[in-house]
């Protein structure tokens, strides 16, 4: 996860977290020792008392996390938005149950959602409804109590026509935030729909 790499001590602590501080490390020596003998790239190196891996590794969260960070901000669409939105619907290691993943879950969910809704914005920003949409949606699929999204699928509907899917969206965004948290939307994407009703 960590581009800088972590010490040693921290990593045998975690891999081995049952283990006294000197068996650990010891179970790391032997780690590292079977991985260099394992083939002939190094893919962990240790550096200044830390271990990182090689820069032959490629990490698929590092890569993702390079795209979102390109897909927020006020650029122009990319070439495919469907594989893009798709990258960010993933979620991080939904199958371990290590604690140390919450805050890198949590990170990632952060930068997902700020990347779909980017997206989503200038999708509809072209004339895309369609992708703009599906983006919006993946992220309120995400988090399905944050306004942010639930704004913007409000305002594609608007821009492509559909006054009346605008308001049910409200509706139901209303409904949910009533009904789990007993609170109202913002006013801010109240008068989105009151602007609506006027018009």
């Amino acid at each position: 996860m960590h581009t800088s790499g972590v010490y040693r001590g921290a990593a045998a602590e975690r891999l081995w977290p049952d283990c006294s501080p000197t068996r650990a490390s010891a179970n790391l020596r032997t780690a590292l020792c079977h991985g260099r003998r394992a083939g002939p790239l190094t893919t962990v190196e240790c550096v200044d008392r830390r271990l990182r891996l090689a820069p032959v590794v490629e990490v698929d969260l590092h890569r993702a996390r390079c795209r979102a960070q390109d897909a927020i901000g006020d650029r122009r669409s990319p070439e495919d938005p469907e594989d893009l939105a798709a990258t960010f619907g993933e979620e991080l290691l939904p199958e371990w149950p290590d604690e140390w993943l919450e805050v890198e879950r949590e990170r990632w969910d952060q930068l997902r959602l700020h990347a779909l809704e980017g997206l989503a914005q200038r999708l509809r920003r072209d004339g895309e409804y369609l992708a703009a949409l599906q983006t919006a949606l993946t992220a309120t699929q995400i988090d399905p109590f944050r306004e942010t999204a639930h704004r913007i699928l409000i305002e594609i509907h608007i821009a492509e026509g559909n006054r009346a899917c605008a308001m049910k969206c409200y509706k139901e965004y209303q409904r949910l935030l009533r009904r789990e948290l007993a609170v109202d939307p913002s006013p801010l994407m109240t008068r989105l729909v009151e602007d609506l009703t006027s018009a």
